[in-house]
């Protein structure tokens, strides 16, 4: 998908549409997730912090994640690609691996393309956004080719033309080469994918190790035979919050545990699991992270539970200096719950302290949700129906008052206690008449 949250919210609000538009944590301390191609122009990208962004594009929109609703519009984008080929691999809420030959969609070139362009066609006809497609052999190079066909394009590598595409691109083009690599392949005087080949398998391994330099050495030669794998198996759910101002109070520390052990456990029961490994994550002052986890008698959703391992979890960290996040996780995970928890709950233990735990947590990504109006959040007033907030401060929140199929619509201020102004569920996107599109 084009810049997935960013276009969901022009989508949603026409007043942004054909505007810069910066999705992520709005305090000193976010992030951007994501901006519009309009944002793009001035050199704001994802992961850049939030203050940088808003010195680099001062007039943008600047807007809190709705993820509930994006993970809505994800769902019926995945169900799209499911109807394509029983092998869809999510890489994430906005990107996925579809094995097209699998689903007997396409067996040559122009069965692939055909696929493609109605695949595009049909994400515009329900979500009214915009995704890109890449297709090629593999799935390092159908990646290479979305990435290139960004935005609102297709994009179609052909067999036998994949060594002379890869070899002027720069290496960090291939999947595994990140910074790192990437600044020591180039002290050894590699710069491109075509030097990668050409340095040889030996020199590789020599440079990068054993296993990184096989692989990477593949990849320059266009080898790739990874599977698209279904449904990768949910390892963890998690919660965190960053917070503005480091928190030092060790009591609030201790009650913002409690308040993310709750949180992580309505997600592990909306998701209808449970799991035996309680986590606990804290990174302090001076950016140091901190993991730490139990392991109980057998699988739980018991709120208590979760809170009263996180507890004894955050008694062996010491927080002196301030902690500037906190995060409560569960791992381990089953589909039933072990009903004889009480020696669980009365502080009983299994296994030790680990230092860390490695997994691929399902995350609530939490901005300050304490803010109860928050830029970009859906709201509705009782004498003007439904719009979203712009802004708010000085014990007043601004409001525009437009919907996903109207036109941009006008703003009003009021009290921030208000009682005919209550948040509101996003309201369904539509597929968008051209002349709406921005």
């Amino acid at each position: 998908m084009d810049a997935f949250f960013a276009s969901v919210e022009q989508a949603s609000k026409p007043s942004l549409r054909g505007k810069a538009v910066i999705v992520g944590g709005l305090g000193p301390r976010g992030v951007v997730a994501t901006c519009s191609y309009e944002a793009r122009v001035f050199g704001v990208h994802s992961a850049m912090p939030m203050a940088q962004a808003r010195r680099l594009a001062p007039n943008a929109a600047y807007l809190v994640p709705r993820f509930g609703f994006y993970r809505t519009i994800s769902e019926q984008v995945m169900g799209l690609l499911r109807a394509l080929s029983p092998l869809v691999e999510p890489l994430s809420l906005d990107e996925a691996f579809v094995d097209l030959e699998a689903g007997g969609a396409a067996w040559d070139r122009e069965s692939a393309r055909l696929v493609g362009v109605k695949l595009r066609a049909d994400i515009r006809a329900v979500t009214g956004l915009t995704g890109s497609v890449g297709l090629a052999a593999s799935k390092m190079l159908a990646k290479i080719a979305s990435e290139q066909a960004k935005p609102d394009g297709l994009v179609l590598i052909e067999p036998g033309t994949e060594r002379a595409l890869l070899g002027p691109m720069p290496v960090r083009t291939l999947p595994g080469v990140g910074p790192a690599t990437g600044d020591h392949l180039r002290r050894a005087g590699i710069t491109t994918v075509e030097e990668i080949a050409e340095a040889g398998e030996d020199e590789l391994v020599r440079l990068l190790g054993k296993a990184h330099g096989h692989a990477l050495y593949a990849m320059a030669l266009a080898h790739d035979d990874r599977p698209v794998v279904a449904e990768r198996e949910t390892k963890s759910v998690s919660v965190e919050d960053t917070y503005d101002v480091d928190i030092h109070d060790r009591l609030r520390v201790g009650l913002e545990v409690q308040r993310l052990a709750d949180r992580c456990v309505r997600r592990l029961r909306g998701a209808g699991l449970s799991g035996r490994t309680i986590v606990l994550k804290v990174r302090r002052y001076d950016f140091s992270t901190l993991t730490r986890s139990e392991t109980l008698r057998g699988p739980t959703d018991d709120p208590a539970v979760v809170r009263e391992a996180a507890a004894r979890l955050l008694e062996s960290v010491d927080t002196t200096g301030g902690v500037r996040l906190l995060g409560v996780g569960v791992s381990g995970l089953a589909d039933y719950t072990q009903e004889d928890l009480f020696a669980q709950a009365a502080g009983e233990r299994v296994e030790g302290l680990a230092e860390d735990v490695a997994d691929e947590p399902v995350r609530e990504e939490a901005g300050p949700a304490e803010r109860r109006w928050a830029a970009g959040i859906d709201v509705r007033h009782a004498e003007y129906g439904h719009g979203w907030v712009q802004g708010s401060g000085l014990g007043r929140v601004t409001v525009r008052f437009e919907t996903p199929d109207s036109e941009p619509g006008r703003v009003r201020t009021f009290r921030i206690d208000d009682p005919a102004l209550e948040p509101a569920d996003p309201l369904p996107l539509v597929a968008r008449r051209p002349e709406l599109q921005g």
